[in-house]
């Protein structure tokens, strides 16, 4: 029987391999073509954030190569979405920026912070 052939099999496996591999280019070629440009206008503020929290965002923003506005704008998205705007990769690197610069803030202190005296 051919079907038993070694190199049959070989042959088959690698059809595979590749109609899988140009299944993946195709879908990943559809998303990105689904995405437009939206404008907007963005305007300069003056937020004021925890001095930690600040570092442990700037340190993901240079890690992911984009702006903190950027980042910001992504995470604010999301929340208002009620989706999770990071991958359990990235959350492994904010917990070891958080560790870096001595972060131990926890969402249930987000209404009871109190700005420290100057």
């Amino acid at each position: 029987m051919a079907s038993d052939d070694p190199a049959s099999i070989a042959r088959s496996e690698i059809c595979l391999c590749l109609f899988m591999y140009f299944g993946t280019l195709v879908r990943m070629v559809q998303e990105k073509q689904e995405h437009t440009v939206v404008e907007v206008e963005r305007v300069q503020t003056g937020v004021r954030l925890e001095k930690r929290m600040l570092k442990v965002l700037k340190g993901i923003a240079e890690q992911k190569d984009m702006t903190l506005g950027d980042l910001l704008e992504g995470i604010v998205l999301h929340a208002f979405e009620g989706k999770a705007p990071f991958s359990p990769q990235t959350l492994k690197e904010i917990e070891q920026f958080k560790s870096l610069y001595g972060m131990t803030l926890k969402a249930a202190d987000s209404h009871h912070l109190k700005e420290r005296k100057r």
